[in-house]
């Protein structure tokens, strides 16, 4: 049916379109010393397609209507043109950008991260195939502002501003990933680096185009898994790379094709490789592992952080295949177990471009395995008659002598170590029609299904299943009425979640949105203004077992025998829904003062309804050493009620100045935000402490085993602060680059807000000799003593890095080789925001030597 009315839609709008005749129009792009600029992108606002200049900066493009030539390429300044189908020749001056200029794919007006009113940070070509880790979050985390969740190098989620979880929206070309990230740290995104062609970061709320979600931000990844220009014969590219640290290998492939406007594309990458290495640094104790939240068990040694160890033992299974030894007490390692990944993930799409009409589909395929470290379950008596032969396979077989199945069955451990499966099957559909309209300029709609499932293997078995299926629609009508340039847009959003099994702590829910938005923009002399609303109608409806008592046969001794419990305990079934509507709106401007100098300012104000893991969460969370309750929750002396009643939606106001300079030698970036937010959703420890055989008692009741319960509550809040980024290009050959960030979060009780990432400060050098580049960096990530309740302080560390490149050929084919070190003097770090954060220090020095081939 939706494939049906969809085909329908694109009939009927070919059918009722005006035809009129095209003109070709020729031009030529040159710099400011009248060189030619070849592959710039030339685009005629109203088409998906664009095309490129050749090598004598030349192009022809078709124009058939009154309308605004765009043309752009990286490190330049765009220009726009004002052209009609009778225009003669034209010749396009591009000036060269001090600051890195990418046209913004996210933005939906065609503009680049210099021209926007909200600050946007761009990571793209060479610079991000040579920098992509595993997870998005470790790629991104050096941008100014950008930070990572860190459950290991495996599962680690961007933050941007110090907020992450549901206020970050992470979309793949403009559609949800539609994974189970939000859910918990543990679970990771889908998306990866190497498919990319390049990663986008909008900072501040971007709920306008992309819902209620994107209170934080937006990480958009970009791939042209659906090509939307016209490739003529075969181009594809090839790249190996290997890390010494974790012994992981990497191969990544792309290979595209078309004819007479029939594209053809194919990327896939794969990955394997074990556990990583770190400095050596003290475990925490088990103690403290009872009675700490997750993410600040423990103060900091002596030298680096962890001083109150010396006194706590873990003894019970001191891994010396994994680097672990035991002092006395205290016991210590040089490597994070448990954090393998062995991953195979492609991509296929093909498309139809002509001159009006763009029609695409693609299909990708995720099968991915990798260790949640601090994540697992006792399992007395169990002996040896799970099967682990699965584990095995999939989780250490490249560990050498490290396996943790062998290391457990050898030394009687009683935790066996959890991995997760994750398996998603992304279907996505584009329909875009160029009308001949004055003011009508194109009709774009993005459409994507996504089946999605996390399964967390523990004795050899699914202990717990995650599923979401999700179903997205965006429609926008690109458009101009007089002076005025923008969009109306539809969005419609479907997703069935589930979670059974052991730590099913969320229940099924569904979710669904219906929105409508405008984005207009308007230019006035030097100042460019921009106007945005979004009405979002959400609805969340679920099916569940009230109270605890549920979670009983949950209990991790031996979580399999318990069926008999069910019977003990009838819980209240609860058929809940909440249906609100979420406005947002902003106001920006962007004012170019003089030549190559602009400040932007956006004013914003966004509203969010809480999602499953916040409102409905009953159950413990072992990934976190949790018990977590939602905000729907009451507790009354030793029993949990609930009691929905008066859910407010969370109100973020919005403040963002941005100071640019992008001409000449001398370029810099400065961004400025406040948020004001009502009703900020955030997990406080109530002082109860739960397990399997008592329930949920006061914390002086404590018991062995006990964790601790974490709820979600609401309360008003300040997030605050500025990032920077500046570079001065001292000749053609040497860079030099500084960046930071700082930021402040806290209630409005004084209370800080927990695991707020640490301030840094950075700085790099480039340099450049024809086919040969090289760079060093440093960045400092300060202390973090602004502690909310049960964190402990996070010491300051520094981290030395460089790469080193070099172009060449070889039997026709451009080869790229490269090296990049990592942690260079294996410097010991601990991740603030992280929620294990005294399990999983930073990797240690790292090799990553790899080779990158096009054709």
């Amino acid at each position: 049916m939706f494939k049906q009315s969809l085909i329908t839609f694109a009939i009927t709008s070919a059918i009722f379109s005006s035809q009129a005749s095209a003109a070709q129009l020729k031009g030529k792009v040159l710099d400011t010393n009248n060189q030619p600029v070849p592959n710039a992108t030339v685009h005629l606002h109203g088409k998906s397609q664009s095309v490129k200049t050749d090598i004598n900066g030349q192009f022809s493009i078709n124009v058939d209507q009154d309308s605004q030539l765009h043309v752009s390429k990286d490190n330049f300044i765009n220009e726009r043109i004002d052209v009609s189908a009778d225009s003669p020749y034209v010749t396009v001056k591009l000036a060269p950008s001090s600051v890195e200029s990418v046209v913004v794919y996210a933005s939906a007006l065609h503009k680049s991260n210099i021209e926007m009113a909200s600050p946007v940070a761009v990571l793209g070509g060479d610079e991000l195939k040579n920098s992509a880790k595993p997870t998005l979050g470790e790629t991104l985390k050096q941008l100014p502002g950008i930070n990572a969740s860190y459950f290991g190098p495996v599962s680690s989620s961007p933050i941007i501003r110090g907020l992450d979880g549901p206020r970050v929206k992470i979309t793949q070309n403009g559609l949800d990933s539609s994974d189970a990230s939000r859910v918990g740290p543990d679970h990771a995104n889908t998306n990866d680096s190497l498919a990319a062609q390049q990663i986008e970061v909008l900072r501040g709320p971007a709920t306008l185009l992309y819902g209620s979600g994107a209170i934080g931000g937006v990480v958009n990844v970009v791939d042209n898994r659906i090509p939307t220009d016209v490739i003529e014969g075969v181009q594809g590219a090839a790249e190996f790379s290997h890390d010494t640290n974790s012994n992981t290998n990497t191969v990544a492939a792309l290979f595209e094709a078309g004819n007479n406007g029939f594209n053809f594309h194919f990327d896939g990458v794969t990955r394997k490789g074990g556990d990583y290495e770190t400095p050596r640094f003290a475990l925490p104790g088990e103690e403290h592992e009872d009675h700490d939240h997750d993410e600040a068990h423990h103060d900091e040694h002596e030298e680096h952080g962890h001083d109150e160890h010396e006194e706590h033992g873990h003894d019970e299974h001191a891994e010396e295949e994994h680097g672990e030894e035991s002092h006395g007490e205290t016991e210590y390692a040089e490597r994070v177990a448990n954090t393998f990944i062995d991953s195979k993930q492609f991509n296929i799409g093909t498309s139809f471009v002509g001159d009006h009409l763009t029609v695409g589909l693609s299909y990708g395929r995720i099968e991915t395995d990798y260790g949640i470290p601090a994540h697992s379950h006792e399992h007395h008596d169990h002996g040896d008659e799970h099967d682990h032969d699965d584990h095995d396979e999939h989780a250490h077989d490249d560990h050498d002598d490290h396996s943790e199945d062998e290391h457990d069955h050898a030394h009687g451990a009683e935790e066996e170590a959890v991995f997760a499966r994750v398996k998603q099957d992304r279907w996505q559909v584009l329909f875009n029609y160029a009308l001949h309209n004055n003011w009508i300029e194109s009709i774009q709609v993005r459409a994507g299904f996504t089946d999605y499932e996390h399964a967390e293997i523990e004795h050899g078995a699914v202990g717990t299943r995650f599923s979401n299926e999700t179903t997205e629609l965006r429609t926008n009508i690109e458009h101009r009425l007089g002076e005025w340039h923008g969009i109306i847009g539809y969005h419609f959003s479907d997703s069935d979640y589930a979670a059974e099994g052991a730590e099913a702590f969320t229940p099924a829910t569904n979710t669904k949105t219906h929105a409508l938005y405008v984005l207009e923009e308007r230019r006035f002399g030097d100042v460019t203004l921009e106007l945005g609303a979004r009405v979002e109608d959400f609805a969340l409806s679920s099916n569940f077992a009230s109270g605890h008592d549920e979670h009983d046969e949950h209990d991790h001794d031996d979580h399999d025998e318990h069926e008999g419990h069910e019977d003990e305990h009838v819980a209240e079934i609860i058929n809940y829904t909440l249906d609100t509507t979420n406005f947002s709106a902003s106001i920006g401007a962007v004012y170019d003062y003089t030549e190559g100098h602009n400040v932007a300012v956006n004013l914003s104000r966004s509203e969010r309804a809480p999602l499953t893991a916040e409102l409905l969460s009953n159950g413990l969370h072992i990934a976190t050493s949790t018990y977590e309750l939602g905000l729907g929750y009451h507790i009354e002396g030793d029993e949990v009620h609930f009691e929905p009643e008066n859910i407010e939606q969370e109100r973020s106001t919005n403040l963002d100045i941005s100071f640019r300079r992008f001409i000449g030698d001398f370029g810099y970036t400065v961004n400025f935000f406040y948020n004001d937010v009502s009703n900020y959703y955030y997990q406080r420890n109530t002082g109860y402490m739960y397990t399997g055989e008592h329930g949920i008692e006061l914390a002086d009741h404590h018991h062995e085993g006990a964790l601790p319960v974490y709820q979600f509550e609401s309360a008003d809040a300040e997030l605050y602060g500025f990032e920077f980024d500046a570079h001065y290009q001292i000749d053609a050959r040497n860079r030099i680059k500084v960046y930071g960030d700082h930021l402040r979060a806290e209630l409005d009780s004084g209370e800080y807000l927990p695991r707020i990432p640490a301030n840094k400060l950075g700085t790099s050098y480039r340099f450049e000799l024809e086919d040969f580049s090289a760079e060093l960096s440093a960045t400092h990530y300060m202390t973090q003593d602004k502690l909310a309740q049960s964190e402990t302080k996070t010491d300051s560390y520094t981290l030395l890095n460089a790469s080193f490149s070099y172009d060449f050929s070889l039997s026709g084919v451009d080869l790229v080789g490269y090296v990049n070190v990592d942690n260079i003097t294996d410097e010991l770090g601990f991740v603030h925001s992280s929620f294990i954060k005294e399990q999983a220090p930073l990797p240690g020095r790292n090799f990553k030597l790899g080779i990158r081939g096009y054709f």
